[in-house]
């Protein structure tokens, strides 16, 4: 396999959530419909995911949580602790689908059968920490697949890098204590959680491998490719990563309703050809619910991957209030 992989099953679309709710069976539609007229996915190895098993899942969550989210879908679904976090009937195998999608990726590129993968999974994963769904988020994808990198596959070192407008504050959770994980979130700040302020580096023996770079509502790409050459490029080459898992967002675009940021969907495909000879990538979508925007940025990004994107800009020179929770 030389082309990326790209992760996919129609079960995704059976978690279900109430009629205007920003999480929506229609992104990944829209989006496959995008993909498939841009005549992208056949440029891509197509992967069908396997599920995640308990004993992955409890690499990062606690049994509780597991199997309370399993009895409200056996009830017919409900609501998850905060009142953004939906389930239906199908919710706990599609998210334990979502789950083994990455780790589906995972395996493929660092066991030499692909390049780098994406994953186009719902719901979204970044917010859900060990005992707690919460902001669309029921399981931690990107965290579930990272902990089971070090433990099938013995890596050393390992990089998150979660560009989502909200911060992953479950994902940074997960690893602050832990020094071979390096964790990197640009994010809108104050925002949805809370969490994610520069102050917060990681604690003990993760002291410093938790990089936060909170930006103010309103920046666009010069703030963010600022960051990225000044903060996460000489931060992730320094870590020097194994792998990179990047926690897709696509929500700082400027059209999404739930965030205050100006990227366009060309900013995407130039933060990822930027970091796209750092590692191998698994990249796994998160947020974006304008399903144009969604559409468009996630085709950037892909082109990267492919290593057909925009120009990328060298260093930038010296840029509306929060609208939302979300993944």
């Amino acid at each position: 396999m030389t082309s990326p992989a790209f992760v996919y099953d129609r079960l995704f679309l059976e978690h279900r959530t109430p009629p205007g709710h920003p999480e929506q069976p229609d992104r990944l539609r829209t989006l496959l419909d995008h993909l498939e007229r841009q005549r992208m996915l056949p440029r891509f190895t197509r992967l069908r995911p396997r599920g995640a098993t308990d004993e992955e899942l409890l690499l990062v969550h606690t049994r509780e949580h597991v199997e309370r989210i399993r009895e409200v879908c056996a009830r017919g679904g409900g609501i998850l602790d905060d009142g953004d976090t939906h389930a239906s009937a199908a919710s706990a195998d599609v998210a334990i689908l979502a789950a083994g999608a990455v780790l589906t990726a995972v395996d493929a590129v660092v066991g030499g059968e692909a390049p780098s993968a994406f994953c186009a999974v719902r719901p979204p994963g970044h917010h859900a920490e060990r005992d707690r769904p919460m902001g669309f988020c029921l399981l931690n994808n990107v965290a579930i697949a990272a902990r089971s990198a070090v433990t099938r596959w013995g890596l050393r070192r390992l990089a998150i890098l979660d560009w989502d407008v909200h911060h992953g504050n479950g994902t940074q959770r997960c690893f602050e204590s832990d020094p071979s994980v390096l964790f990197i979130s640009l994010h809108q700040y104050p925002f949805y959680p809370g969490s994610g302020a520069r102050g917060e580096r990681g604690r003990g023996a993760g002291e410093g491998t938790t990089l936060n770079i909170p930006l103010p509502s309103g920046s666009g790409e010069t703030e963010y490719l600022r960051a990225f050459h000044e903060e996460v490029l000489p931060a992730l080459q320094h870590f020097g990563p194994e792998l990179l898992l990047i926690s897709a967002g696509f929500d700082a675009h400027r059209d999404d309703p739930l965030g205050g940021m100006m990227l366009e969907e060309e900013s995407y495909g130039r933060f990822t050809a930027l970091i796209r000879g750092v590692a191998p990538i698994v990249s796994v979508l998160e947020g974006g619910y304008s399903l144009p925007a969604l559409s468009r940025s996630v085709e950037s990004h892909l082109r990267a991957l492919l290593a057909d994107s925009p120009g990328v800009a060298g260093p930038p020179s010296s840029g509306d209030a929060p609208r939302g929770a979300g993944g």
